[in-house]
């Protein structure tokens, strides 16, 4: 039920091949959407599978031991309230890096849409990230 296939597409670098797993943010606004949009983008270009965050967070024991048999998760947050690192540090998982949509200058706002520029952004840098060893 929770298990993940690997990442096998080298588009991008370090994660080619290894157990990539993705969780956007799911909150209401722009930032969320980016988010979203971002991590289903990139398991299409084959950098990784997306994951349940909400299962995470409910403590789904076979979902929470698929992220800690995960070669790495990507954790990407919306905004500075880091809601979806703080569901991994709840659950005790420490084999993920962190990124934010709003650390890319993008600004929070509920009501508007996010933009296909935008998410093209938050992809480059989750590529980028999955490149380094």
């Amino acid at each position: 039920m929770a298990e993940a296939k690997p990442a096998t597409s080298p588009c991008c670098g370090g994660a080619a091949k290894k157990n990539v797993l993705l969780y956007a943010c799911s909150g209401g606004a722009n930032v969320a959407e980016i988010a979203d949009r971002a991590a289903r983008q990139a398991m299409a270009d084959g950098c990784g599978s997306m994951f349940c965050l909400a299962g995470i967070g409910a403590g789904i024991p076979a979902m929470v031991q698929a992220a800690r048999d995960a070669d790495l998760n990507v954790v990407i947050d919306g905004c500075p309230m880091d809601c979806a690192k703080k569901i991994f540090d709840k659950a005790g998982i420490a084999n993920f890096v962190q990124i934010k949509v709003t650390d890319l200058g993008i600004e929070k706002a509920k009501g508007v849409r996010a933009t296909d520029e935008q998410v093209a952004r938050l992809v480059a840098k989750a590529k980028e990230v999955l490149a380094k060893p």
